[in-house]
């Protein structure tokens, strides 16, 4: 077994060593979200933690980890008789984000519950995790299904693995911890209400603290154990100070006034049911144990607002997370109690680490990297021209001159648009596809280990051979090639590429904010059916992908807020560069089929033969049977159609601008399916 990195050898991260702290400390806080780029020792922090828990009094022999004081009735290994518990570490399990659900809940053996009605249960993660560490890499990345079941477990405390009527059930209370980069995509909002608290993380700007972070990390890489028993009178101080705030915390006191001031913030945040106000209470008690107080203070509210709200009061995945903390100071001092009002000083809440006095600690507004800050809404005082878009004088008319970014039209409700026919790509919520979940189609041979039993199809197969297989009594003797799997139909996600017209022609204002409000409803649209996005803009002399294809509709809604117009329209080049990309995703996830939407007002300009090159561009992608839909952005009196002549080439459906508001995207679901199918 490796050694882990010690804990207190982490260098800065005061907020994400704070939040792992007040969950061992008090497990009831439900866990913590730790969300920031790579490279910031999410996963070595959460790692070295299981060193710092205090170690768990099993029954000996016992798969469930049951308590000996108090057993699980339902044990599966149960009933337990009376006897001294054996003490072992706290575990850690990690679930990968490519777990099966039998892995994630465990499995039953069907052919011996089938033939000889035992249930032999193989305990899966859930199980191993039972009063212990239950660590989520890339958590934003976990199938809809596991995440399901995660769900399930952390609101019940409890595991059920049904199977055609077979059912097992054990005790899965555990402390989750997740890590993500929000790059690569948003929680569910579900899941993500489930986490206790979150923690932004970034990498540190100061050239002397990135100096010893690289240090200490070379240091351990060469010599581990030295490494970690230099550090071992730190490591044991803590787990003393984290045992000591344990016993203290029943005798922790939350008085009334706190209790109003933590009701107060939570309604004046909005936050949606009362999870919030319950975690917060939590969180509270344990930083004031933690600072070896019987009493909550005003201070701990605070710091337990920042921990426990920011990831609560998200509305839509371009929502940035955060807190105004003058709004926060505001509301606690209306609601402050006035026992804590005497002009008294407030002691630090963690003295060690869990805030600054200047309220910069614990949570608070996160750091934004460069690519992912909002630009502004529209410039102060900027008077859009009153000439006719069609005119030489509106705004974007200049092939050549960059314009600024225009602000987005409000988002709106999109009706689903959907690629045609069955696909089995990755479970989400948008075109048909054999997947695991859903309504069950039909049977086959099971593929690798049985998931889902199809058990009238197995009875058929069995049925037949009983006479030869001798058989005497009531039971059914059934075979390994007699059992049949299920095949199901739900929905699946899929990689919606987005081509943007970003050329001279659509810089008019009105025109390319109402065209951003369009997309950036597409976008909504697409986190909520799960799928990946990317954007490809072109413009000048050349196409650029200004997103690769991703799961985060966060980034690519700031993309398209930043992105530039003007020049002239390379429509081929944009749509040659669609094809790369598609190309590449086509190898890396073949099984995720891509629908391609195409913004622009159909004209191209700029070298040879633009109009020709640009059909034959679209044809190349009707040849590779791509699901399309053009959005028509051409205005004024006179219209030429062009945006209708491309669709044709690509074998897709046109929809003018105007069509895309309210309810009048209705339609495109039924377009694109009948496109498809003439093609």
């Amino acid at each position: 077994m490796s050694t882990p990195y010690p804990f207190t050898a982490i260098v800065g991260q005061d907020d994400l060593r704070l939040g792992l702290l007040l969950n061992a400390v008090s497990p009831a806080v439900g866990g913590v979200l730790v969300r920031g780029e790579k490279g910031t020792a999410k996963s070595t922090a959460v790692r070295a933690l299981a060193a710092l828990m205090p170690e768990v009094s099993v029954v000996p022999g016992c798969r469930f980890s049951c308590d000996p004081v108090s057993p699980d009735p339902a044990c599966p290994d149960g009933p337990h008789a009376e006897a001294a518990g054996v003490s072992r570490a706290a575990r850690t399990v990690e679930l990968p984000v490519g777990a099966s659900e039998d892995r994630l809940v465990g499995a039953l053996d069907i052919e011996r519950a089938l033939s000889e009605g035992v249930k032999a249960f193989e305990p899966g993660l859930l199980a191993d995790a039972h009063r212990g560490i239950l660590y989520v890499d890339e958590v934003n990345l976990l199938h809809d299904h596991l995440v399901d079941l995660l769900l399930d477990a952390a609101a019940m405390g409890a595991s059920y693995v049904e199977r055609e009527g077979v059912s097992v059930r054990h005790a899965a209370r555990f402390l989750l911890v997740g890590t993500m980069n929000p790059e690569e995509g948003e929680l569910r909002p579900q899941l993500l209400d489930r986490f206790g608290l979150t923690v932004e993380v970034a990498a540190s700007r100061d050239t002397d603290e990135r100096v010893e972070v690289v240090r200490r990390r070379l240091a351990y890489d060469d010599d581990p154990e030295g490494f970690a028993a230099r550090w071992a009178g730190e490591e044991s101080a803590l787990r003393e100070r984290i045992a000591a705030a344990r016993a203290l915390l029943p005798r922790v006191v939350l008085g009334d006034g706190v209790l109003r001031q933590i009701a107060a913030t939570c309604a004046a945040f909005e936050v949606d049911g009362m999870r919030a106000d319950i975690v917060m209470a939590r969180t509270a008690t344990a930083l004031a144990a933690w600072a070896g107080r019987e009493e909550v203070t005003a201070d701990d509210v605070r710091q337990a607002a920042l921990l426990a709200l920011p990831h609560r009061r998200r509305r839509n995945p371009f929502d940035a997370p955060g807190l105004d903390e003058d709004k926060l100071d505001q509301t606690l001092d209306e609601a402050g109690p006035q026992e804590n009002n005497d002009g008294d000083d407030q002691p630090d809440p963690d003295p060690d680490g869990g805030g600054d006095d200047d309220g910069g600690g614990g949570g608070g507004v996160p750091p934004q990297a460069d690519g992912d800050r909002t630009p502004p809404r529209g410039e102060s005082g900027d008077t859009p021209s009153q000439a006719p878009e069609g005119s030489p004088d509106a705004p974007g008319r200049s092939t050549g001159a960059e314009q600024q970014p225009v602000a987005s039209a409000e988002p709106f409700r999109t009706k689903m648009l959907s690629v045609p026919g069955l696909g089995e790509g990755a479970a989400g919520r948008r075109s048909r596809a054999r997947t695991e979940h859903g309504r069950t189609t039909g049977a086959r041979r099971p593929q690798g280990a049985l998931t889902k039993l199809h058990l009238a199809a197995t009875v058929r197969a069995a049925a037949p051979h009983q006479r030869a297989r001798g058989r005497s009594g009531r039971g059914l003797v059934v075979r390994r090639d007699d059992l049949r799997q299920a095949t199901r139909e739900g929905r699946e996600g899929n990689l919606v590429l987005f081509v943007v017209d970003a050329s001279g022609s659509m810089a008019a204002r009105q025109r390319m904010s109402a065209v951003k409000g369009a997309v950036l409803s597409l976008l909504l649209d697409a986190y909520q059916r799960r799928d990946k996005v990317g954007l490809v803009t072109f413009r000048g002399k050349e196409a650029e992908v200004a997103l690769p294809p991703t799961s985060s509709v966060d980034a690519a809604a700031s993309r398209l807020e930043s992105l530039p117009t003007g020049g002239r329209t390379p429509l081929a080049a944009g749509l040659l560069k669609a094809h790369d990309v598609l190309r590449v995703e086509r190898l890396r996830d073949p099984s995720r089929r891509p629908l391609l939407v195409v913004v622009t007002d159909g004209r191209a300009t700029g070298g040879p033969e633009p109009v020709a090159l640009a059909g034959r561009a679209g044809r190349l992608h009707r040849s590779e049977g791509t699901a399309s839909v053009v959005v028509d952005c051409e205005s004024g009196y006179v219209r030429l159609g062009l945006a209708g002549e491309l669709a044709r080439e690509l074998g897709g459906t046109a929809v003018t601008l105007d069509e895309l508001r309210a309810d009048s995207i209705a339609g495109l679901v039924k377009d694109v399916t009948a496109a498809g199918r003439a093609a």
